[in-house]
C-alpha cells in the first residue's frame, strides 16, 4: 500500500517525500557555498530581517516543518555546536545523498542496501582523509585556514585583519573556552581588536565614581552587596518608631561592615555579579572606587581567569588576597551605551576579541564569520591536521571511492559510486557560484587529480590550481564530521518507510 490516508504515507511515497525534502535543502543551500556564494534575506512576520549566508542560521531562521528537512537542519545544528563550521556542507551533502538514493531506489535497489553502501563509503572517507591530511601546520597555515573560513562572508573585505586576530587569540588562549567575543556598534570593522582581558557591556554605576583606573585592584563578588530579603515570608511586629529605627540601623551596620571590609582590601574596582545597594554605591564612590553590577556568570568566570582573581561568594571571604589585577579599567561611552574595558590583565590566556561594525546586521554577520573562523583554527591547532580546500579534497575522496567501489560485490557498489558523485556536488556548486562552467571544471579537476590530490578551485583567480600552495586549506576535523553527519542523517531518513500523524493515528486505533 502506497498511501492509506491524507495523514499517512507509506512505501515509495514516503521515500519520495523525504527525498524531495533533501533536494529542497540542497537547492536552497548550494548558492551560499564558497567565497562567491550569495546571501539569503529572511523576512520574519514580526518585521525582523536576517541577511546571511551562514548555513545553520538560514535553516534555523526558516523554521522548517517537514520532518526529513528538519532532521537535516538538526544535523547542521549539531555540526555548528560541536565543530563551529561546515554546516552548509552538511546540509548540501545530506540533500545530495538523498537525491542520489532516489535514483537507486527507482532502479529497485532497496534503501537498506543503499544505507549500507553509504556507511561503507563514509568509513572509507575517514581513512582517506587521514592519508591525505596536511600535518604539522605553521602559523601562516593557520592564518590561511582562518582566511578561508572568513571568505565569502560579511567579513571578507577585512579578512586579513580578522584572521590575524583569530590566530593570535588561539595561539595565546590555547582553548576556545578562554576566548570571548564582544561586539560594539558604531565603529568601523578596522577598529576591531584583541584585548588581553575583557570588555563588559555594563556602565559604571554612578557619575561620581572614577571612569578610569590604572593598575586596578579588582574585587569580584558573586553575591549581593545589599541586604537580602528573606526567602520565606517573615512577619515582624513593630510597635514603635524606635523599633523601626533599630531595624534600619542594624541593616546599615551590616552594610557598613561590608563597605569597610572592601575599603580595607584597597580594592579600586568592585565588579558584582548581582545587585549593589544604593547606600553601598554611594560609599564606594566617596572612597573613589569604581563599581559595576549585574554581570553574567560566564563574564565573571572570564574576569577571574584574566585577572587571576578569586570569585568571592560571601562577606567573610573579602580580603586582599582574592583581588584580581588589571593594568587599566576604563569606561567608554558611545551612542549605544557604555562599555567597560578591562585591559592588560596578567593571565594572557584570557582573551577578548572585540568586533566593531556600523550596523547590527554587519555585526551579526561578522560575529558568525569570526565564530566559524575561530572554530576552524582551534580545531587545526589541537588536531594539527588540515586538508585541501577549494573542492580538492572532495574530488580526491570521490576518485578514491570510485576505485574502492570496484572491489565490492553486490549492489552496495552502486551506493558507494553515488556517494562519490554526491561529494562532487561541492566543487560543482563552488564553480556554479563563481559563474564558471561546472561540467568543464569537474572534467578538468578529474584530469588534474590523476597527477596530484592538491588541485582545486582558486576562486580568487577563477582557476584550477594547487590549492595548498595557494593557501586554501581547511580543517580535517570539519570535513570528517560533515561527512559523518550528512551520512548519518541521510541513512536515517532512508530507513523511514512510513510517515504518519501520530495524534490522528492514535484516534483511529
Amino acid at each position: 500500500m502506497e498511501e492509506t490516508s491524507n495523514n499517512r504515507m507509506q512505501g515509495l511515497r514516503a521515500h519520495e517525500a523525504n527525498i524531495q525534502a533533501g533536494q529542497l535543502i540542497y537547492n536552497l543551500m548550494k548558492s551560499t557555498l564558497g567565497p562567491k556564494g550569495m546571501d539569503k534575506m529572511i523576512l520574519h512576520p514580526s518585521g525582523k530581517v536576517t541577511i546571511t549566508n551562514d548555513g545553520v542560521t538560514i535553516l534555523n531562521e526558516m523554521q522548517i516543518g517537514q520532518p526529513a528537512a528538519k532532521m537535516i537542519a538538526e544535523a547542521a545544528q549539531t555540526q555548528e555546536e560541536e565543530i563551529g563550521d561546515g554546516t552548509t556542507t552538511v546540509a548540501m551533502l545530506a540533500g545530495k545523498l538523498l537525491e542520489n538514493a532516489g535514483v537507486l531506489i527507482k532502479k529497485n535497489i532497496h534503501p537498506t542496501t543503499i544505507s549500507k553502501g553509504y556507511i561503507l563509503a563514509m568509513k572509507k572517507c575517514k581513512e582517506f582523509l587521514e592519508e591525505l591530511a596536511i600535518k604539522n601546520l605553521s602559523k601562516d597555515q593557520l592564518i590561511h585556514i582562518s582566511t578561508t573560513a572568513l571568505t565569502g562572508k560579511g567579513a571578507e573585505e577585512h579578512k586579513e585583519l580578522l584572521s590575524k586576530l583569530v590566530v593570535k587569540a588561539v595561539l595565546q588562549a590555547k582553548e576556545k573556552e578562554n576566548i570571548k567575543i564582544e561586539r560594539v556598534k558604531g565603529k568601523s570593522i578596522e577598529d576591531s581588536e584583541l584585548i588581553e582581558g575583557m570588555v563588559l557591556p555594563n556602565p559604571v554605576l554612578l557619575e561620581s565614581m572614577p571612569k578610569k583606573v590604572k593598575n586596578a585592584k579588582i574585587l569580584l563578588a558573586d553575591f549581593d552587596l545589599q541586604i537580602k530579603n528573606p526567602e520565606m515570608d517573615v512577619q515582624a511586629q513593630v510597635s514603635s518608631p524606635d523599633q523601626l529605627r533599630e531595624f534600619a540601623e542594624r541593616d546599615k551596620a551590616d552594610l557598613d561592615e561590608m563597605i569597610n571590609k572592601i575599603i580595607n582590601t584597597k580594592a579600586s574596582v568592585v565588579i558584582c555579579q548581582k545587585g549593589i545597594d544604593d547606600y553601598v554605591q554611594q560609599k564606594l564612590a566617596e572612597n573613589n572606587i569604581m563599581a559595576i553590577r549585574r554581570l553574567a556568570k560566564y563574564d565573571m568566570d572570564h574576569l577571574a581567569l584574566a585577572t587571576n582573581g578569586v570569585l568571592c561568594s560571601g562577606i567573610d571571604q573579602i580580603s586582599e588576597k582574592i583581588l584580581g589585577n588589571a593594568g587599566l579599567v576604563e569606561e567608554e561611552k558611545n551612542k549605544e551605551g557604555s562599555l567597560i574595558y578591562v585591559r592588560d590583565c596578567p593571565n594572557k590566556k584570557a582573551i577578548c576579541i572585540l568586533l566593531c561594525g556600523t550596523t547590527s546586521h554587519v555585526l551579526d554577520e561578522i560575529r558568525r564569520a569570526v565564530t566559524d573562523s575561530l572554530g576552524d583554527v582551534i580545531d587545526c591547532y589541537i588536531e594539527n591536521k588540515a586538508v585541501q580546500g577549494g573542492g580538492a579534497i572532495e574530488m580526491a575522496l570521490s576518485k578514491r571511492l570510485k576505485e574502492y567501489s570496484t572491489e565490492l560485490g553486490g549492489r552496495e557498489q552502486l551506493a558507494v559510486e553515488e556517494f562519490a558523485n554526491a561529494l562532487e556536488s561541492i566543487p560543482q556548486a563552488l564553480a556554479e557560484n563563481a559563474g564558471l562552467d561546472s561540467i568543464n571544471v569537474l572534467t578538468e579537476l578529474k584530469n588534474k587529480h590523476k597527477k596530484s590530490n592538491n588541485y582545486g578551485l582558486n576562486l580568487f583567480t577563477n582557476k584550477i590550481e594547487d590549492v595548498v600552495k595557494a593557501g586554501i586549506i581547511e580543517p580535517l576535523k570539519i570535513k570528517s564530521q560533515a561527512i559523518s553527519s550528512a551520512t548519518e542523517v541521510s541513512t536515517m531518513v532512508l530507513r523511514i518507510d512510513d510517515i504518519l500523524a501520530a495524534k490522528e493515528f492514535e484516534n483511529a486505533q
